[in-house]
């Protein structure tokens, strides 16, 4: 019933992340109500996204650079390493405005039933680094995930024989959350990183 430009618009947003069927449809009716000019500069921010892109040559983090803004920024503690998988991860720990140490971003998390091992992600770029910079403590910010937690705890067997502080984020009860919802994992989670009132 749909013309094939307005289908084939709802079938590309519903491919993106979050974006159900419904969203989708209402997106695309939402942009068909919108003129020309605020198309166009829709479609060349689409169209221009990797143009100028690149990694970071020191962090892996996505950069316009060789080196990252917070590799580059002089303010930051270079003696804190915090390890994400992602470029997004990055962001959210940036936005909260606590974390001031660098990132090394591994692009990913080892998974053999999806075929990424170690060698797949930045691992190889991390241990480079210890040869060029000294770091007292590495925060293991991997999602927690099965994938997640293998990588951070194969990642902590390569660097505890350099005597570095390992770390992990906490987990367990969300600000906000009830114990009566909580899992079984999240709770024993919750009560093995607990900490000092």
């Amino acid at each position: 019933m749909l013309p094939k430009q307005i289908k084939r618009l709802i079938e590309e947003l519903n491919k993106l992340p979050g974006i159900g069927p419904k969203s989708a449809e209402r997106l695309t009716f939402y942009l068909l109500q919108k003129d020309h000019g605020r198309l166009q500069a829709l479609a060349e921010a689409v169209a221009g996204l990797k143009q100028g892109l690149r990694f970071c040559q020191r962090c892996c983090n996505l950069s316009e650079q060789e080196t990252c803004n917070i590799c580059e920024h002089p303010g930051r503690e270079r003696q804190t390493l915090c390890l994400v998988e992602s470029p997004m991860d990055v962001f959210v720990l940036e936005e909260t405005g606590v974390y001031k140490g660098i990132y090394h971003v591994l692009h990913g998390a080892i998974s053999p039933l999806d075929g990424v091992g170690p060698e797949h992600l930045t691992i190889a770029q991390l241990l480079k680094r210890f040869e060029q910079e000294t770091f007292a403590e590495i925060i293991l910010a991997t999602n927690p995930t099965v994938t997640g937690e293998a990588t951070a705890a194969h990642v902590s067997r390569l660097l505890q024989p350099r005597g570095i502080r390992i770390t992990h984020l906490a987990q367990g009860i969300p600000m906000g959350g009830q114990i009566e919802f909580a899992d079984q994992d999240t709770l024993k989670r919750a009560l093995n990183g607990r900490r000092e009132f």
